[in-house]
């Protein structure tokens, strides 16, 4: 039991500097295990104060929801917002919810300290703070459109972790599941259903949620539950929750329960981190520019600067995807743990027939690099009556890393392979990587390089990353891509091959030159 018996508020403190020291003192109490186990990541004050200050509710009576209040920081700084800008506040009920209970007393103080400073204001303020399961209380809102338990602000950090796909919770909440559930998009999902109209919502989350497959599901109900207002992002990946030594990109998001207007104004900044929060830079865009809510993914695009603005705008002048060429993308098949016995390092000529095996490390810019030497790495994959399920054909394709790592620069790392590269019937593509082929047919030469440079160019780096929060590289986000026409793609493949200059320094002049972006490329 972690002792906070002296852990006094000062006189004349702000129910939200209190619940603060509160989190820092804890913090340091528990081990990195023990957060990582529950996803706690606890919010600074100066980011509790930005989430509450977008809050716009008028209403004197309200109730509000934190359905993972840690020692309650957010609340806080929420119904000070409310109080100093709201006069006549009258009553305020709030529910909460905090599942480890290390933290409970922690709450309780935060809460009671709370209750004690709005008394001195003239403000009834009542809570129950709930140690039970948010998800497991709350999932049934997800389907039963007659949920009653609402309310008129919900705000969260919730927590942040994988979950199986045989928990209890993930079970409860399946309408939000379409792959590897993580435990806040949950809450996120869940929340959406518990406003009432004209309701708010305000959460704190990795921005992971805006694209892949795995989060498809739940993008799909929350865009159409919810009308977005504001989002802010942190451009650094370290300093949001840096006294946590939290690596993550984070969004802040406001949604109202309202109808869905593809034409409204969407209130979009940025900072670095939060030493420039109060100085951020503000662009706004319609929904519709964000998110294409007739999309099947219904992707979330977040530019935040001018460059990103104007290559969002010009992407979206273009009408096509990948299949629309009858091109296509998938991930290579070949597992390594399952597939050790076909894999092996040196050549062997005679009764054994190889292919070549293509890693994530053998993939580079403009550049395939093969056979190279990596520790449990094959360079090759045996052609037998086993093995045959994970090749494919030897012909021409564009590979793709599914990954980067945290050395390298861009997301996008694309190389060309020719099928004259070896002398093999089939080859082998690791799971770490995608490949991009014509199912049907073959691949034309300036295809291949002109997609090549498109997919390494500083100006589809930068595209990808309006949408992409993390370091995955999905073959579902690159379906729903768009791409210029097949002709321009063509002519920029052409050009890199007649001037026999495949560096990056050629590659994005050409590209820039090609779409006259050079003066918002700079």
């Amino acid at each position: 039991m972690i002792d906070e018996l002296y852990i006094d508020p000062f006189d004349n403190e702000l129910p939200s500097a209190y619940a603060d020291r509160l989190g820092v003192y804890y913090t340091k109490k528990v081990t990195t295990k023990h957060k990582k186990d529950n996803g706690q990541f606890f919010t600074p004050l100066s980011v509790a104060k930005l989430m509450a200050s977008y809050c716009d509710f008028k209403q004197n009576s309200i109730r509000i929801l934190d359905p993972g209040c840690g020692t309650a920081i957010l609340t806080c700084a929420l119904i000070e917002h409310l109080v100093e800008n709201r006069n006549g506040m009258e009553f305020i009920d709030l529910v909460a919810y905090e599942t480890d209970p290390e933290l409970i007393s922690f709450s309780r103080r935060a809460l009671n300290y709370l209750k004690w400073w709005l008394l001195k204001k003239g403000v009834t303020f009542q809570y129950i703070l709930f140690i039970h399961d948010f998800v497991l209380d709350n999932a049934k809102a997800l389907y039963d459109k007659y949920y009653l338990d609402k309310f008129d602000l919900i705000i969260s950090n919730p927590p942040y972790f994988k979950l199986s796909k045989d928990d209890e919770k993930t079970i409860a909440a399946k309408e939000l599941i379409s792959g590897q559930p993580n435990i806040y998009s949950i809450f996120m999902g869940i929340a959406s259903k518990l406003l009432n109209e004209k309701g708010e919502l305000i959460f704190i989350t990795p921005r992971s949620f805006a694209s892949g497959n795995y989060f498809r599901a739940f993008r799909e109900l929350f865009f159409n539950t919810v009308q977005i207002d504001k989002i802010h992002l942190f451009n650094s990946r370290k300093e949001t929750f840096n006294r946590d030594s939290v690596l993550q990109e984070t969004i802040i998001l406001k949604a109202i329960k309202e109808d869905i207007n593809p034409n409204k104004q969407v209130y979009v900044s940025s900072s670095v981190g939060t030493k420039d929060i109060d100085h951020p830079s503000v662009k706004y865009f319609t929904l519709s520019e964000l998110v294409d809510l007739n999309s099947k993914g219904k992707i979330l695009h977040l530019p935040t600067n001018d460059k990103e603005e104007g290559i969002l705008k010009l992407v979206s002048s273009w009408d096509n995807h990948l299949i629309d060429y009858n091109i296509q993308i998938s991930t290579g098949p070949v597992v390594s743990f399952r597939s050790w016995e076909f894999i092996q390092n040196i050549y062997e000529n005679g009764s054994v027939f190889l292919a070549p095996l293509f890693w994530l490390h053998n993939v580079n810019k403009m550049i395939l690099e093969w056979p190279k030497q990596v520790k449990d790495k094959g360079q090759f994959i045996r052609i037998e009556n086993g093995s045959k399920s994970l090749l494919i054909p030897n012909k021409d394709y564009i590979l793709l890393r599914r990954f980067s790592t945290k050395d390298d620069k861009s997301r996008l790392i694309a190389a060309p392979y020719f099928c004259n590269y070896v002398k093999s019937d089939f080859i082998g593509v690791e799971n770490k990587v995608n490949y991009i082929y014509r199912k049907k047919g073959h691949l034309e030469r300036s295809e291949v390089i002109g997609l090549c440079t498109l997919l390494n160019s500083e100006l589809f780096d930068n595209y990808f990353q309006i949408f992409n929060g993390n370091v995955n590289v999905s073959a579902t986000e690159l379906r729903e891509m768009k791409f210029p026409p097949l002709s321009n793609i063509k002519e920029i493949g052409n050009k890199i091959i007649l001037s026999n200059d495949y560096s990056m320094t050629n590659v994005n002049n050409i590209v820039n030159e090609y779409f006259e972006f050079e003066i918002i490329m700079a």
